[in-house]
């Protein structure tokens, strides 16, 4: 049974009508994705906010210069905070990208449904039951929590990283339930 065919709910410009660099930056998607991700047409309903969402993204997501995070870890900690949040997008997309990164397809369901059966180390246990925390009862967080990520090997700096990524995919699940929000149906193919 396929997924529904919509990207979201409510209505979206033509491609068609959207401006040059909009079209500049789903073409790059095309060439290097071999798609554009329906997020990004999600977001096309205010072109400010598009090029503020992918600005933000690309710093948070893929710059190696200014987060010691790996490209991987930053993954499954949008999987484990879209599995907490039931986040279909997110979900589908991002396990793919832990698929993907990890050269693990069982990994990347793993980290769909349930994170804790994964043989992981102690470090990215300890992230990840981090992001879980924040994500589920963030009023519970305390020194305790951030001492335990100091305890495997997180700087400060890392900490930061850490709340930041969880943060941006909290609000990004939001979005994506509040808008309906459909993954492009060939992230289910790809790096089984």
């Amino acid at each position: 049974m396929p997924q529904p065919d919509h990207i979201v709910k409510i209505p979206l410009p033509d491609l068609d009508s959207l401006d040059d660099d909009t079209k500049k930056y789903f073409a790059i998607c095309e060439e290097k994705l071999g798609m554009v991700p329906n997020v990004l047409r999600a977001y096309t309903g205010n072109l400010e906010k598009f090029r503020n969402f992918t600005a933000f993204y690309n710093k948070l997501m893929l710059d190696e210069d200014d987060c010691n995070l790996t490209k991987l870890e930053r993954e499954m900690i949008a999987v484990v905070v879209s599995s907490a949040n039931r986040c279909y997008y997110c979900l589908v997309a991002h396990g793919q990208a832990v698929r993907q990164l990890s050269g693990d397809p069982q990994l990347g369901e793993m980290m769909v449904m349930n994170y804790r059966v994964a043989e992981l180390d102690e470090r990215t246990r300890t992230m990840l039951d981090f992001v879980w925390k924040l994500t589920e009862s963030p009023h519970d967080i305390g020194d305790a929590d951030r001492e335990a990520l100091r305890g495997v090997g997180f700087a400060e700096q890392d900490i930061f990283d850490i709340c930041d990524t969880a943060s941006f995919f909290n609000y990004t699940n939001r979005m994506a339930h509040g808008l309906d929000m459909m993954p492009n149906a060939d992230y289910h193919k790809m790096d089984r």
